[in-house]
Order: C-alpha cells, then structure tokens, then sequence
C-alpha cells in the first residue's frame, strides 16, 4: 500500500515497506484516493503525483478514483471551476453559451467565445459548442441565422421571419386577345370596386394624380369613437403617398360609421387590405382616413411584384398622369 505524507502543502506518495504475510501483492500498487488540494495533483498508472492538465483554465483539481481506474491506472484528475468559460474534465471544451475560436489555442484564456444567435432568426440563444452554428428558424441560415434561405424571403413576422417565395408559374407567349398582368392586376381590383361600390376603377392607375396613398395594411382592431371608427392597423408597405408622409409600423386609420354602416369600404379586423386613398385631415391628425371615394380591397400576395413594378415606373416618368 501507498502511504500519502503532506508537507508544507506539497503531496507526496510515498510506498510502505514490502507487504506482510497475507497481504497481496496487488495491494502495495493501489494508491489512496486524494482529496481535494490547492494544488494540481493526478497520479499515473506507477502512483507518481503529477500536474493535472486544465489547459490554463483551472487553480484546483481533485484526485477521482473511479475515472483513475476507468483510465487503466493512467489519471484520475478533474480540473475545478474552470474559468474563461470552459468546462470538461480538463476545461477542455467550451461551457453552455460559447464556442471555441479555432483561431487560438485551448489554453488561451479567449478560446470560448460568447453565441451571437440572432434575436429574431435563430430559435435560441445556445449554439454549438464547437462550430458556434445557432439554431436556426423554417428558412432562416447563417451561422448566427442572420438571413433567409435560398428560396425564401423576408418577413416582417418575428415568428416566421423568413417565408417561401411564391412559385410563379412559367410564362407563356401572351395571345393578341390576352392582357398584360398589370392591366389584369388593375381589373382585379376594379372588380372589387364595382362589386361594392358600383364604381368603375378597372383602368384606374394606383400610381396617377387622383390617387395620392398607396398602402398594404393590416387590420389589428377597431373601435367606436362618436361619428368614426378608428381601426389600428399595420403599415406593411407604402407604395405611394402625397404630402402627408406614411411610415411604416402601427398607425390609426379613421372610417366615419356611415360608411362603415354601408360596407363602403367593407374591413374585417385581422385582414390584409390594399388601401387606395388621398390625403385628408384624420380627427385627431394623426393618421390616415378613408372614405367611400377610397379603395379598400383584400389583399393579395400576388400584388406585391406588380406594385413595386408600378413604383419603378411612376420614378421613371411613365406612369400616365390623370
């Protein structure tokens, strides 16, 4: 058997004479089990107190009988309290939170790095302890998921911040008869009119003069106040807007009862509507205000390439003025 000697806070492992009758020869190899010390301490399989390796990242270890026997009687130390947020039996691999930086050393006190997981794109805030790769959100890439996937577009959903691309069909060579998609787009929209208010908007350009607000809103709630309604929306896109600036995010729009009352124009909450208006001084002045002269017609996903092509032409010049 091995006797153990402290002095002066160093450990040594010192062997007892032969053993006497009785006793096994297997019995003079097998080292006591050490306690926790100030200092590094393991033993090899000769029962030779060595340093424990903590790769920089550790004051103190302890002496584990079990992992020394598991080893083939080759070490049994484990490092405490690793710092510089490593962990492990030798402070070896990075701690819950952080990564290794391939570009240093596991000894260097700046191996971890902190998970930089975006807020919105990455569906926690733990990444790999190794490649430092977030978990990412349906669409979402990047190490730190920080932009949408081939084959996906950006949302303004913090759920599903990135959604699939609507697959166009393929073009076909358009007959003499067929219209263009914007003109179809324009009577789409006129046949929302008409059907609601008997008016004939199906060559009404959303890009003319008679038309000043061009928006994609979404309907949050409403509520009765006196002679309007004031509907919280959501401002989605601005396509157009005249001297009464729009931006983007929650704003108040005001419908007076009267028309609300004869479905001119006919709003549900959450809906998504495309709102066709001029500018007018809301109630409180502060938002934007609807009437039976406006637009309101539900939207449609298929609208927004077309818009943005109106919008490219209007800075062009090539819109025709009314």
């Amino acid at each position: 058997m091995l006797n153990k000697h402290l002095h002066i806070g160093i450990a040594y492992l010192m062997p007892l004479p032969p053993p006497t009758a009785g006793a096994t020869a297997q019995a003079s190899h097998e080292p006591h089990r050490i306690s926790i010390t100030p200092l590094f301490l393991d033993v090899d399989e000769w029962g030779k107190v060595e340093t424990c390796n903590c790769n920089l990242h550790a004051r103190r270890c302890r002496f584990n009988m079990e992992l020394y026997k598991l080893s083939g009687r080759k070490s049994g130390g484990v490092c405490l309290n690793c710092r510089h947020n490593t962990a492990g039996r030798h402070c070896h691999y990075c701690k819950e939170g952080y990564y290794r930086d391939m570009t240093k050393p596991i000894t260097h006190r700046k191996a971890c790095k902190a998970c930089d997981c975006h807020p919105v794109g990455a569906a926690g805030k733990t990444c790999n302890q190794t490649t430092g790769q977030c978990p990412c959100k349906d669409g979402v890439t990047g190490i730190t998921c920080n932009r949408c996937a081939k084959g996906y577009q950006q949302s303004r959903s913090p759920i599903a911040p990135c959604i699939k691309i609507p697959v166009v069909p393929p073009t076909t060579v358009a007959s003499s008869t067929e219209k263009p998609a914007d003109m179809r787009f324009l009577e789409d929209a006129g046949k929302h009119i008409r059907k609601h208010q008997g008016r004939d908007y199906a060559n009404a350009n959303p890009f003319t003069n008679t038309i000043t607000n061009t928006v994609q809103i979404h309907i949050l709630k409403a509520e009765k106040a006196a002679e309007w309604w004031k509907f919280t929306v959501n401002i989605i896109s601005v396509y157009k807007q005249g001297a009464n600036r729009i931006r983007r995010g929650d704003q108040i729009l005001w419908i007076r009862s009267k028309d609300i009352a004869c479905k001119c124009p006919k709003i549900k909450s959450m809906k998504k509507y495309l709102l066709l208006g001029h500018d007018e001084n809301s109630p409180d002045q502060n938002g934007l205000v609807a009437d039976k002269s406006s637009l309101v017609i539900q939207w449609r996903d298929t609208w927004a390439r077309r818009l943005r092509k109106f919008q490219q032409r209007e800075k062009k010049g090539k819109c025709k003025k009314a």
